[in-house]
Formats: structure tokens, sequence, C-alpha cells
């Protein structure tokens, strides 16, 4: 639509004259400035719910001479004019995306992450404990990652469906108005769905993508926002530490600040490594469920690292120490030597985070580094099953 205004412009085949004011909505897309050309005589006025140019090089205070902030989002809630967000967190480790030129996470490194098996079931999880049976709309960084959460939820017998660009115009119609109509109806999508979208019966937001990009945060959560006779509220599931990274959805933002001083706010963006040492892994009830027969299953690995360090020894002791504590309670929630494996496989993310916090305390951090520890870590805990039985013959 830009490009086709822009080219008639200045082929004149359209002409435009005397107009006194231009309303640009979402203005911090930067493909509508090369039309302010045209309009140097007229007053600008550009709409957008965040005034953060999606451009980190063409910085919105360079077209625009003042911002006007209207209400908060805490205000409009509280005014009876968008719904109130209920957040859930998963903690998920990012250490494997990687950052494009436009400043957000590339699409090829999110499918990775977001495409591979653990992640799937740890979003159908999430879906399971949170949202079951409410109206959905999930939000994905590829196609390909869409469609393996469409095949994920349809295996697992959900009303779901995907949505790309690549539908042309009557699929799209017809996937839209299907969950219109399908009270339980999941949609997968990517971000095809973040603007020109509007459907107030959804009820849950699901964030299957990490991103650093402020504005598409609130895009995505706002889909649900629409305010109902009959729904005040909707549930946001975030699997991206997005609330991590930018504060809840309704929090105070100063909007000055981040529009005159947007290199500054851009390069104070929580990264993802301070974020993951705040993460505090919590068992699964229904893992916990397998280890009943362990009346304690933590392991503080900060507060081992800083007792064996007073105590003068080696740090790999601390993981050593681990293990034992790993091996002792997989062992006396098994009948043989086999149990005890199994389960111990199913201590995966809980020793990928111990990991992730050893690494810190030692200030080594790389993923070839964390990905070698993990194997070793596996390898050693099978190693102390098997011992442990053999000892009981």
């Amino acid at each position: 639509m830009v490009e086709t205004l822009n080219n008639r412009l200045q082929e004149e085949k359209v002409k435009i004259k005397e107009i006194g004011l231009v309303i640009i909505d979402e203005a911090h897309y930067n493909s509508f400035r090369k039309l302010f050309k045209f309009f140097k005589n007229s007053t600008i006025l550009g709409v957008t719910a965040t005034p953060l140019s999606s451009n980190i090089k063409l910085p919105m205070k360079d077209n625009y001479q003042k911002l006007i902030v209207g209400e908060s989002i805490e205000a409009l809630i509280n005014k009876k004019f968008l719904a109130k967000a209920d957040v859930y967190n998963y903690d998920v480790s990012l250490q494997g995306l990687k950052l494009g030129i436009n400043g957000d996470y590339t699409v090829k490194s999110s499918d990775e992450l977001y495409g591979n098996h653990s992640m799937l079931g740890k979003l159908l999880a999430a879906y399971r404990e949170i949202a079951e049976g409410t109206k959905t709309l999930i939000f994905n960084n590829g196609i390909n990652t869409s469609r393996y959460v469409y095949e994920t939820f349809k295996k697992a017998g959900y009303n779901v469906r995907h949505l790309d660009n690549k539908n042309n115009a009557t699929e799209r119609k017809e996937i839209l108005k299907w969950f219109s109509e399908t009270p339980d109806a999941i949609l997968s999508s990517v971000s095809i769905l973040t603007t020109g979208f509007d459907e107030p019966t959804v009820e849950t937001i699901m964030l299957n993508r990490a991103t650093r990009s402020l504005t598409l945060y609130f895009q995505m959560i706002g889909r649900g926002s629409r305010i109902l006779p009959d729904k005040d509220k909707f549930t946001v599931v975030d699997l991206g530490n997005n609330v991590a990274r930018f504060g809840m959805w309704n929090a105070p933002i100063d909007w000055q600040e981040i529009f005159h001083f947007p290199d500054f706010y851009l390069d104070n963006i929580k990264n993802d490594e301070d974020i993951e040492r705040e993460f505090v892994y919590e068992m699964p009830a229904a893992l916990r469920e397998k280890f009943k027969n362990s009346t304690n299953i933590e392991f503080d690995i900060k507060a081992e690292y800083k007792q064996v360090f007073a105590q003068g020894l080696k740090s790999k002791i601390v993981l050593e120490r681990s293990i034992e504590q790993h091996a002792e309670i997989c062992v006396e929630n098994s009948e043989d030597v086999f149990d005890a494996r199994i389960l111990a496989k199913e201590l995966k993310e809980e020793i990928a985070y111990r990991v992730r916090q050893y690494s810190y305390c030692i200030m080594n951090n790389t993923k070839n580094y964390k990905e070698w520890l993990e194997e070793d870590y596996q390898r050693k805990l099978r190693s102390s099953i098997s011992q442990r039985f053999a000892a009981k013959m």
C-alpha cells in the first residue's frame, strides 16, 4: 500500500493538494517516512501504541517533533477498556538463539530451539496446565515451528489449525472464521496476526517465542486484551523469557525516555544470560510424584560452590556431589537399575539447570562447555546408579 501510493505520487498519477492533516497508523513502522516529502505543508500525526521505531537506525524522533502520551495500559484496564492479563512464565534457556541484523532473534535459530521435541512438549504441558479448553492463540517466530506446534497439538487430540502468510485470502478467511466460531479453538501462527487482527473472544495468548522487540511484545499480548461483557481478563503464557526482559504488560513505562533516547533503551534491554542467572528450577508435580520416596530432592549448586570454595577444594566436587544426590534419589525410587536409569533420563531439564548454575559460578558459560558438562554429568550419573545397585547385591 505504501509503495503503491509512493510510486503514484512520484509519477504524478495521483495529485494531492491542500491536505491539512495526515494521520499515520502504526507510526513506528518506517515504511511511511518515504511519503513525508509529499506532505511538507501538512500536519502529520503518527499514532502508535509503542513509540519505538521498528528500525534502530531510524528513530521516530527524527520524523516527529513531539510525543503525546495517552493513557497507560493499567489505566485502560481500570477504566474497563482493556482486559486484565493473568501472566504465567516458564523459564527457557535461550543460549542457542542468535541475533539477526534487525536486532531480534533469527527465525532459523528460533526454529531449531522451539521446534525440538523437548520444547514442543513443554508448550503442550503448559497448555494443559494453564489454558486447556480456552480459545488460544499461539505466536511462533518461524513457520516451521508453527507447523510443528500444529502437528503436536493435533496428535494430542486438540482442535487446532495453523495460519501463515502462505495461506491465500480464501484460506485465511476460512481459518479465521473457524477460530472465531469455535470455543476451544487453538490457532498457531507467526507474525501475520500481530496487527490488523481483531478477535475479542481470544482467552489465552501463548508466546512460544522470544523477542527483543518491545513493540512486538505489546502487539502479541494485545491480541487477547479486547474486553467483552463476559470477559474482563485473559491469560498470557510466556515461554520466551519476554516478561523478564520487558516487564509486565501493564507495568508503567517511560515512553518519553524511549522516544527521545531509543539507543539508551535498546542498549539496556536485559540480556538472556542475566535473565537465566535468576532462574529457579522447580520440579513439575508429575515428576515429583515419581520421586515420592525421597524426602529431599533439592540441591543448591551456588551454596555448595561457596562451601567448596571456602574449603579450598576443587570446583568439580560441586558437580560430583550433585551427581551423587541425583543417583541417590533415583535409587530410592526404583526397584532395579533399569528403572533408576529411566528415572535419571527424566532429570534432563534439572541437570541442564544445575550445569548452568555451575558454569556461572566458575565463569565459563560457553555453549560447547555446558553441553560437554551435561553429557559428562549424565554418563557419571548412570555409572553411579549402577555402582549403587551393584553394592546391594
